[in-house]
């Protein structure tokens, strides 16, 4: 029973929270769902001690679900090293947001309801983690999907806010149906829905991968497969092309941000990659463009996190940029540093965004990093932590980041596949940028003279201890996450050049030099810059442009098409020749009729004669023509 608790106490916080407190019991739901998901944290750690450090695996069958003919799938829980690690960093890093949602969202009117959100989110992202089979797999895939919605729009006041959700639920959908094809010809291909049972009959030595028939050509079928995977991991995981969601998800409040960008949503595409990896395998030419695509991803975002203002878009864009790092890995096949990156990244991406959300806590609300400056006198705590998460996020010597960012790059580059070099100075060239947009973030808002509002500055202050403690522990975690868990992940190292391993450090603490000198020593000179590549930097500003083509492309022309079907289809036909013209008709004849409805005798009395004066002549009529 103890075991289940790490899956199920989130789901028991969302009831309680949900069903059980209303608007005047605020703090009973803070503390139920912070309680509920402490439960689950320390029993995800006893897992993990119990089974992933001893390199067990326990299969859990709770109910059965689902039974057609042979098919037998169960709700349960497939506990093994790669779950029970992803488990506890979900728990872990959910439950310090959950603490520090307490303080940051304190003098919110739904505070039951946000709280209920967040549980329900972290049980979805769960379900997806310790599914036994892909039934349960999809389940909490579109849970997670269905979460975000929610929370991303929580503040459904805001118009912009309801368009993100909107936004981040459509474009998962594309992604998805993708998913949903691929787990359909898996299921064609091995007659199973079980994850062992798939991974085993792909592994075997035996093993003859099929084809199918399309337009009378032969086509490998597995190819097919991962290429459809991919296409949901690009929706979930925010790969290029499928990406624009998330950035506009920094709508939601900043808890929401950490916990999409650190712990769940995003991070399932990547596991999904991580968990069928021998699936992949098979087909090598898809894994390469799922190499190539992550670096794109990659590459792509670093350069629009360089000209952005607003504190959570940017550490938004570089999630996309840490997401295409890892997707980059799998794609080589280097699926265990990709694992690493990802528990790695949980830990100081949820730090800088729990860290802005304590600048914008101090700045009423302020988000715009050209309005801020001069704060590190003001908030020294928490210009500690951004710090740190900035120094992790660089790899920077001996920071979580430079153990995990830097396996990354060595096994490209000694991956043997094509384009292995090109991909690995790619990753360089970003692990530069990367440094050099977070210290940009660093000295706009933290040093230099105060811009913003004198009122605004006047009431600087510290978040409380209930939003400092949760970063605290993120800290620790960014600090000696990568020291320790190193051997863990990483079983075997790659034979590298040493050069290989000592470039990205160069690479980063060249970003931090150009930063200090572009933005504290001679900000006038960004200034020029951005001037004289002036076409460059609107480019980068506009994000390349994909928001724009998209609303032309799909929205506009959606638009048109609706208001097509609307004023010609439905107003046009429908409306005056179906139902609604009927009615309107009848209703303009019975008006009529009822004109000649007067009430007195002797209307009635000659509408009658005239009446029967007609039916005479009509009968004469027949009688002469007709005989």
């Amino acid at each position: 029973m103890m075991t289940e608790l790490a899956l199920f106490a989130p789901f028991l916080g969302f009831l309680f929270t949900a069903f059980f407190c209303g608007r005047d019991k605020d703090h009973i739901a803070q503390w139920i769902s912070c309680g509920f998901m402490a439960i689950a944290a320390v029993v995800s750690c006893k897992l993990f001690l119990e089974i992933a450090l001893e390199d067990h695996v326990s299969l859990i069958e709770l109910w059965s679900w689902l039974k057609v003919d042979k098919i037998n799938v169960s709700f349960g829980m497939l506990l093994d090293q790669t779950s029970v690690t992803m488990m506890a960093m979900v728990n872990v890093v959910s439950l310090v947001i959950h603490i520090y949602s307490v303080g940051y969202m304190s003098h919110d009117s739904s505070i039951p309801r946000f709280m209920s959100y967040l549980s329900l989110f972290t049980f979805f992202m769960l379900s997806l983690i310790c599914a036994p089979n892909l039934v349960q797999l999809f389940l909490g895939w579109e849970g997670v999907g269905l979460a975000s919605y929610l929370l991303i729009g929580f503040w459904y006041g805001r118009p912009s806010a309801n368009t993100a959700s909107i936004k981040a639920f459509v474009m998962n959908r594309v992604g998805d149906a993708g998913l949903i094809i691929g787990l359909a010809g898996i299921f064609a291909m091995t007659s199973t829905l079980d994850i062992n049972d798939l991974l085993t009959q792909v592994s075997a030595k035996n093993f003859k991968a099929p084809f199918m028939l399309i337009f009378g050509m032969a086509v490998p079928l597995i190819p097919f497969i991962c290429a459809a995977l991919f296409l949901g991991v690009m929706g979930k995981s925010a790969q290029i092309g499928l990406h624009t969601w998330l950035p506009d998800a920094m709508e939601g409040p900043t808890p929401v941000s950490a916990l999409i960008h650190a712990a769940t949503m995003v991070t399932a595409g990547v596991y999904l990659l991580i968990r069928l990896h021998p699936l992949f395998e098979i087909a090598p030419y898809v894994q390469n463009a799922i190499a190539i695509i992550g670096a794109a991803t990659c590459f792509f975002a670093a350069t629009v996190a360089l000209v952005q203002d607003d504190i959570k878009r940017i550490i938004a864009y570089s999630t996309c940029s840490q997401l295409g790092y890892m997707v980059m890995a799998a794609g080589m096949g280097a699926v265990d540093a990709s694992f690493f990156h990802l528990i790695t990244h949980a830990f100081f991406k949820a730090l800088l965004f729990l860290g802005a959300g304590a600048v914008i806590h101090a700045l009423s609300d302020e988000q715009d990093i050209e309005r801020m400056g001069g704060l590190y006198r003001y908030i020294p705590f928490t210009y500690a932590m951004m710090w740190i998460g900035s120094l992790a996020l660089a790899g920077i010597p001996f920071f979580a980041g430079y153990y995990s960012k830097d396996s990354i790059l060595a096994s490209t580059y000694a991956s043997g596949v094509p384009m292995a070099h090109i991909l690995f100075w790619v990753g360089i060239f970003v692990a530069f940028m990367t440094a050099l947009y977070s210290w940009r973030l660093l000295l706009k808002a933290f040093h230099g003279s105060p811009r913003a509002d004198e009122r605004v500055m006047a009431h600087v202050h510290e978040a409380p201890w209930i939003m400092k403690a949760p970063l605290l522990v993120l800290a620790v975690g960014s600090v000696f996450l990568g020291f320790i868990a190193e051997h863990y992940f990483i079983k075997s190292h790659v034979d590298v050049p040493s050069w290989v391993m000592q470039v990205p450090v160069i690479a980063a603490m060249l970003g931090i030099t150009f930063a200090f000198f572009f933005f504290f020593l001679k900000p006038h000179l960004a200034f020029n810059f951005s001037r004289i590549f002036k076409y460059i930097y609107v480019f980068l500003l506009n994000k390349w442009f994909f928001d724009k083509i998209y609303q032309r492309v799909f929205v506009q022309s959606t638009m048109t098409l609706g208001m097509l079907f609307w004023k010609r289809g439905d107003v046009g036909l429908i409306d005056r020749f179906g139902p609604d013209g009927l009615a309107y008709g009848f209703s303009k004849m019975s008006e009529s009729l009822k004109k000649i409805q007067t009430g007195f005798i002797y209307h009635y009395a000659f509408a009658m004669m005239v009446g029967v004066i007609v039916i005479f002549a009509f009968l004469a009529y027949i009688r002469i023509h007709f005989g």
